[in-house]
């Protein structure tokens, strides 16, 4: 296999504090204010409609940020009752025209086993081969994005320059497998697939930027979002030809505990969500 830049294996921290039952610093304290919750839901149909409606807010959300590119860019989400399922955009949709209606339900075969549009195959080689090795991986995302696209012919993970790349330290990897070739043969996937463990996101060689979650589609959304400005910041300094200041390991991974989290992720997302629900009400159509 390929030399791969791997972050190194880190410990679980309680960010919240102990024993409190929070899941995160950010969480009031103070009873009776409007503050996002995580839904719970009595039936798997309830989460199901909830995934879908995630999903296609996800892809509205990249349309907003110009993450669109003809066809390109995969967004999945497994099944809550079907696990061995998963749901994504369909084929030649733009982000922008997604829609509960025309989401598209398919296996780790690549078959379509719901809906009426055709499945994109480098998604289904990408995707699918992570959903398959993985199994607590609940969604994932993936688009050429410009910023991301060009820090990945760089062949090197980011750094600690902010606040916010300090939520990716020690949390992404850099695959060198299958650098620059498209993947649509399926021996393509397990290969990108294989390092996935353990980590949020991944920067492909010549290729661009994929971010998974064990959590949620709103969490993988959002450190895409996040993972493409970083990138765009990157470069920016870069391009001064001055050397940054960078955060310590010991800050940065204090930062990325309290603000690099499934959870944290997720969290942003809701603002995204609600902006969209405003907006844009047609995609529960």
């Amino acid at each position: 296999m390929e030399e791969t830049v791997l972050a190194p294996e880190r410990p679980v921290h309680n960010p919240a504090g102990k024993g409190t039952g929070r899941v995160s610093i950010y969480q009031p304290e103070q009873a009776g204010l409007i503050f996002p919750e995580i839904p719970t839901f009595n039936t798997h149909a309830e989460e199901r409609q909830h995934r879908k409606e995630r999903l296609v807010a996800a892809c509205r959300a990249f349309a907003q940020h110009g993450f669109d590119y003809g066809f390109a860019g995969h967004l999945t989400v497994r099944d809550p009752e079907f696990p061995q399922l998963y749901w994504t955009n369909p084929m030649c949709v733009h982000f922008s025209q997604v829609k509960v209606s025309n989401l598209i339900l398919a296996d780790h075969e690549g078959r379509v086993v719901e809906g009426d549009y055709a499945l994109n195959r480098a998604g289904f080689v990408l995707h699918a081969a992570v959903h398959e090795a993985h199994p607590d991986i609940v969604a994932m995302c993936h688009a050429h994005t410009v910023y991301g696209t060009a820090f990945a012919t760089l062949g090197r993970p980011l750094e600690p320059i902010s606040q916010d790349a300090a939520a990716f330290f020690e949390d992404h990897v850099v695959i060198k497998s299958e650098a620059g070739q498209v993947a649509v043969e399926k021996a393509a996937g397990p290969k990108v697939a294989d390092w996935f463990k353990g980590v949020k996101a991944a920067i492909h060689q010549n290729h661009g930027l994929l971010t998974a979650s064990r959590h949620s589609i709103e969490s993988a959304a959002f450190w895409f979002i996040a993972l493409e400005r970083c990138c765009q910041q990157q470069l920016a300094v870069e391009a001064t030809g001055r050397q940054p200041v960078l955060v310590s390991p010991e800050r940065s991974r204090y930062s990325r505990e309290h603000v690099g989290s499934e959870y944290i992720g997720w969290l942003h997302f809701q603002a995204i969500f609600d902006q969209l629900m405003a907006t844009q009400p047609d995609m529960f159509d």
